[in-house]
């Protein structure tokens, strides 16, 4: 075994492509990933955060904050996924208010 470590992640193949990213805490991020290290510490430029719901803090609305060029720590990381070639679906687990 080699002494160097792996990310589990290959964050390359998104590098000056846009990412969204969610954190502790509950803010979400998306802008366009300009580097990033092993510890998952990210660098994102054109970065708008959504901001969040005032009567639901667990809910983001549309409503954008532009934040420009910044680092996301990585231990505050949850998820990174790619803005192209994600839709927004309606909740398949929903039930309809008659049952």
């Amino acid at each position: 075994m080699s002494g160097r470590k792996e990310t589990v992640l290959d964050l390359a193949k998104f590098i000056d492509k846009g990412v969204q990213v969610k954190l502790t805490g509950g803010r979400q991020v998306t802008g366009t990933l300009k580097g990033y290290d092993q510890l998952l510490n990210l660098v994102l430029d054109e970065a708008l955060e959504f901001l969040r719901d005032a009567d639901d803090p667990l809910k983001t609305t549309d409503q954008t904050r532009r934040l420009g060029l910044i680092v996301c720590r990585g231990t505050a990381v949850m998820l990174v996924s790619p803005t192209d070639g994600t839709d927004e679906i309606a909740n398949p687990f929903l039930q309809p208010d008659g049952i």
